[in-house]
This record gives structure tokens, sequence and C-alpha cells, in this order.
């Protein structure tokens, strides 16, 4: 089973996102000895590389070329421990969250925790639970939902491809599928910004991310979603 002190936790910051400010002070809770890399992009002032936060003398601040699969690989690559894991930078730990992953049986698998959300219009409820559908029955747990799994199992996938664009998460799910990973529910809320869909409509973004979600399936499982 996966130590929290041998874990590799890896945090994508986008342009201008200054959400994980919110999230270091949960990650203080792990080991002194687990890995916790923030990777930034080149020339963003507010990414974690250009910042003094307290909590963040203890993490490893990476800058580089935007885009979340190259962001998340440059983390991965950064690190030593060894179990990955990746976190969204709007991500929230529910307080069993570490606890749950100390407890994963001891085989090569890929662990994620149940979508949830911290805010956001009414509707967020009917997102909830259609990304336990998608991640349970359907078996597309996506990146959001804080994707953890042994390092060895994500070299051999070939870490995240860097040339799909969008949905480089999902893309990773198909590889281990194919390959025959294990996918494990960690049964635990992961919390998360619903503020795109308060932005931009809920209807207009549930469509566009079922869409989406579906032509992602088709593309990457080759046809046979």
């Amino acid at each position: 089973m996966p130590r929290l002190d041998d874990l590799c936790v890896v945090v994508p910051v986008g342009p201008g996102d200054v959400a994980w400010r919110r999230l270091l002070p949960q990650l203080e809770a792990l080991p002194e000895t687990a890995e916790i890399i923030f990777s930034g992009v080149d020339g963003d002032p507010g990414a974690p590389a250009a910042q003094a936060l307290p909590g963040l003398e203890r993490c490893l601040c990476l800058a580089g070329p935007a885009g979340r699969a190259a962001q998340q690989n440059r983390g991965a690559a950064a690190g030593r421990n060894g179990w990955l894991w990746f976190l969204h930078a709007d991500s929230r730990l529910h307080p069993r969250a570490l606890a749950r992953i100390a407890t994963l049986p001891d085989r090569p698998a890929l662990a994620y925790f149940d979508l949830a959300f911290d805010d956001g219009p009414r509707g967020m409820p009917i997102n909830r639970l259609g990304a336990f559908i998608r991640s349970r029955w359907l078996r597309m747990p996506f990146g959001d939902q804080g994707l953890l799994l042994p390092r060895r199992q994500f070299e051999a996938l070939g870490g995240f491809d860097e040339t799909v664009g969008p949905g480089e998460d999902h893309a990773l799910v198909w590889k281990a599928r194919r390959a025959g990973l294990p996918l494990h529910p960690l049964g635990v809320p992961l919390y998360t910004s619903a503020r795109r869909y308060a932005e931009h409509g809920w209807l207009r973004t549930t469509a566009r991310h079922l869409r989406m979600t579906f032509e992602q399936a088709r593309r990457f499982s080759g046809g046979g979603a």
C-alpha cells in the first residue's frame, strides 16, 4: 500500500491561477518526506515559483512551457517518490483523504476520489451524481478526481500525452484500462470549484462537458467506448 511519506504530489498551475494558495495549507499535513511539486508556467507573476508564502519552502516550485499535460509530466519527472498523486490547483481535500490513501491495497492500481463541489449553481448535485456514474459505472475518472498511481505504472504508460490537447487525463485513464491497470475508487470526496459553471451558465457548461466526454471517449478508446 502507498505510504504517505512516499507520495509525490504534483499540482499544475495555469497562468493567473491563484487557487493553489488554498490547497497549500492542506498539503502541509503530509509527512516531511512527501514531495509537493507545483508546476507553473514561465513568465506568470502569480506562479508558485515567484511567491514566498509560508509552507512553500518545503515545496519544489517549477516553471516551464504552458500545457497541463507537459506541466504534470515535468512535475512527475522532478520527483523521486514511488506514488504519484495529481491534484488540480482548485482541489480541496476531505478530512479523511490522506488516511484513505494509506489504506489502498498493496497492488498496482489507478486510484481516484469521488468528485464533489464546494460552490456553484443549484444544479451541481446533478453533476456530482453524473461524475459518480461516469467514474464508477463507465470507468472514466477525470483529473479533477485526484488521480493516484505508482510511478512505475505511470512511466510504463508513457505519462500524459502532450499531443492530445484538452483531455490528457481522460487519455491516461484509457491507456491504463488498455494496459489492464485496475481502477480503484477511494470512496472519499475530493472537492473542486464550480466557478466555470457559475461564469458560463450551468446548462451550457454541463452540455459542453458531456459532449467533450463522449467525443474524447470515442477518440481515446479507438471507437470502443
